[in-house]
């Protein structure tokens, strides 16, 4: 091989980790048919803002599944989220309002109907467009199967806002659905 360097085109490489761990599939299944199958969004709140607000549905601390994180965002008038990337890809389906997002400096608008597809390792925020109205996305992630493979990586660019849009004062989630 003479001076060449370890990092060449030919060697391969191992991308994913090995898992290792005990895991019995028959606990698993029985742990699984232990928890909740339906959760009354009624019983869950919102939290965080005052421009983004979140509702957790499932997520990983609950381990009601194996490869989904849920969540409803509601982004009051004006509002916007923190800056952030992770490894994980997300699927934000638009519920209402209308707004748009920033992927790695490149803006994507949106409007109730659309669905806003976040891929791996993309640095991303989401705003409401809206002055007025507020708008809300259902999330669907697969965090939980890149913390199983012990993949997860998530880095916050630019934290949520702590203080509301000058149109969003005042402005809460709405906790009933409609």
């Amino acid at each position: 091989m003479g001076n060449e360097s370890h990092y060449h085109s030919k060697k391969d490489r191992i991308f994913v980790r090995g898992i290792q761990g005990k895991y019995n599939l028959q606990e698993e299944l029985d742990r699984l048919r232990s928890v909740p199958r339906v959760r009354k969004g009624k019983d869950i709140k919102f939290n965080d803002g005052p421009q983004t607000f979140s509702k957790h549905y499932m997520e990983p601390v609950d381990e009601m599944t194996q490869t989904f994180h849920i969540h409803l965002e509601e982004y009051g008038p004006g509002g916007k989220s923190q800056k952030h990337g992770h490894v994980n890809e997300a699927a934000f389906y638009i519920l209402d309002g209308k707004g748009y997002e920033i992927h790695d400096e490149i803006k994507y608008d949106w409007v109730a109907g659309d669905v806003a597809i976040v891929h791996n390792n993309c640095v991303h925020q989401h705003f409401n467009a809206s002055k007025t109205k507020p708008a809300r996305a259902l999330v669907i992630k697969t965090k939980p199967m890149y913390m199983f493979m012990n993949m997860l990586f998530q880095q916050q660019v630019e934290p949520r806002p702590t203080e509301p849009t000058p149109e969003g004062v005042g402005f809460q989630a709405r906790e009933h659905e409609e």
